[in-house]
């Protein structure tokens, strides 16, 4: 899908694919722009680490089937309501699925390389396993939605598929996750996600 534009002419608002999304009083936005059905789990982790404090935004697949088809690009999302959250965020991260369930594992990209070797660090020290970004999803491209906040600059979380599935499953283990992102957001400001 090249954009909003042309997933909105050719699917239905609330039956094929869903918005949701919180602005709140924080200068923190999590999205997950490929949510729902089409790279599942995803909402599920966005809506976590976001917790009851951080702004979030979800662009959610709800067809029977090949949700794919709904899939924008990073590089080409343009949704309205996506856009103006990010022009109020200076802290921005986007959660993605990986295709593959051989491995647990978390792939940290975007433009935002200290806040992102922060969420390395607490990821591992949690128990979760980051591997290097790969060139193609490296997320640095300056209109990939991660990096359209105030600052230019956000981190991309491409998470695998097997642990997404373990993340859905167990809440424990999810609020664990969610946990350590938060952490490394609060070391980075040097405050609490939501000031």
């Amino acid at each position: 899908m090249r954009s909003f534009t042309e997933l909105a002419g050719r699917y239905r608002s609330g039956v094929d694919y869903l918005v949701s999304a919180q602005q709140r009083d924080s200068r923190v936005l999590i999205l997950a722009p490929h949510g729902g059905k089409i790279e599942p789990g995803t909402s599920e982790i966005c809506r976590a680490i976001a917790g009851a404090d951080c702004s979030f935004y979800c662009l959610e697949g709800a067809l029977p089937k090949d949700n794919r088809r709904l899939h924008i690009t990073s590089t080409c999302f343009d949704e309205p309501l996506a856009l103006g959250m990010l022009a109020r965020a200076d802290i921005v991260i986007t959660v993605h699925g990986l295709a593959g369930r051989e491995a647990e594992f978390v792939m940290v990209g975007g433009r935002d390389e200290k806040l992102g070797e922060s969420i390395k660090l607490e990821l591992e020290a949690g128990g979760f396993r980051s591997e290097p970004v790969s060139e193609q999803l490296r997320g640095t491209a300056p209109e990939n939605l991660v990096n359209r906040g105030r600052t230019g600059r956000g981190v991309q979380l491409e998470i695998s598929r097997r642990l997404r599935d373990s993340l859905v499953q167990d809440l424990r283990r999810r609020t664990a996750f969610s946990q350590t992102i938060r952490r490394a957001i609060a070391e980075h400001t040097g405050r609490l996600p939501d000031s």
